[in-house]
């Protein structure tokens, strides 16, 4: 105000002039505010798409992604540890595996992939009876 009086600008003149710098700021904001929002709505979707839908059934073997793995460069690296047999699935994509020695885990299912390869447990080895051949 003193500054106004000082200068002898007109009052009603510099009032109507703020005003609308303050609604250009606002109309600046809600601006970035609707890029941002549809900028996250791009993202989340782009995001959903690389997920893949995959389903394990208990008794399942799969292989773990170790991401924090880094005793060796990336050439060197195991990506994938296991095998780990399936315990139980639950509803919201955590699954909890079982090593061949340890306690069970509990792992979110993206980590995951099924294992083609040969199985280690005995209890899957199924004994022939070369006589009844």
């Amino acid at each position: 105000m003193w500054a106004l009086k000082a200068l002898n600008l007109d009052w009603t003149k510099t009032s109507k002039e703020r005003v609308e710098q303050l609604n250009e700021l606002d109309e600046f904001r809600f601006k970035a505010y609707e890029s941002s929002a549809l900028y996250k709505k791009k993202m989340k979707k782009w995001h959903h798409t690389k997920i893949l839908k995959r389903k394990f059934k208990v008794g399942d073997w799969v292989l773990l992604y170790n991401s924090r793995l880094r005793l060796f460069r990336k050439k060197l690296k195991l990506k994938w540890s296991g095998p780990f047999r399936v315990k139980r699935v639950f509803s919201n994509g955590a699954i909890e595996v079982e090593g061949q020695e340890g306690p069970a885990f509990k792992v979110n299912g993206q980590r995951l992939k099924l294992y083609f390869g040969e199985c280690q447990d005995i209890s899957l080895i199924e004994v022939v009876d070369m006589e009844d051949a």
